[in-house]
């Protein structure tokens, strides 16, 4: 039984992923600042470690003893300037490279796939964060999988398609549950190491 720990896995995709790997028999730990975010239906079935991801100390002690890294970090519906995720991300590839752990899946955005320039406004500041967090990535050892959805639906599950380096331009949006499948899937076929991928559902 392989044994996962999951950032963000109280959000929107984030219980998508821990749902799928609980149903693919992982061993699944779960670091959440709250226990009160943690949905009834798995609470039971999962290990919760408390911590914040900008707290190296604690992310060392979620990853420890773990063989996978999922990381589905978000703001939510907040898009001012922020470095809680990329703070997040290099204390996390930190606490990876001290145990010796390669493969870890993170969930980013498509608009890393545009320009600058036109990445629409209200998402900039998140766009950077991402960018941040991408880079932090590529710069390490690490066997990562960048996932880059567009526009994640709650929406039932569907046949999706991807590509490297590129949006697979086939729809603006990926469905909650295909994404949480994704991001556990990817980190079991060894294809999608050091990619970054861009994931859309089929019209």
């Amino acid at each position: 039984m392989s044994k996962i720990v999951i950032f963000g896995g109280t959000g929107m995709t984030g219980t998508c992923a821990v749902r799928y790997a609980l149903e693919k028999g992982l061993k699944v730990r779960l670091m959440v600042r709250n226990e009160i975010t943690v949905p009834e239906e798995f609470k039971s079935m999962v290990e919760l470690v408390q911590g914040d991801v900008v707290n190296a100390n604690e992310v060392e002690n979620a990853v420890k003893d773990q063989e996978l890294v999922c990381v589905v970090l978000g703001t939510r519906n907040d898009l001012k300037p922020t470095t809680v995720m990329s703070v997040g991300m290099m204390n996390i590839r930190k606490a990876m490279e001290k145990y010796n752990l390669l493969k870890v899946s993170v969930c980013l955005s498509s608009f890393l796939f545009f320009e600058p320039g036109k990445v629409p406004k209200m998402f900039t500041d998140l766009n950077i964060e991402h960018q941040r967090m991408l880079d932090i990535l590529k710069a390490s050892s690490l066997e990562f999988r960048a996932i880059l959805p567009p526009h994640i639906a709650d929406e039932p599950s569907g046949e999706f398609a991807l590509a490297y380096d590129k949006p697979p331009n086939l729809s603006r949006t990926i469905s909650k549950i295909d994404l949480g499948k994704f991001l556990i899937d990817s980190l079991f076929d060894d294809k999608h190491a050091k990619q970054v991928i861009g994931i859309c559902t089929k019209p």
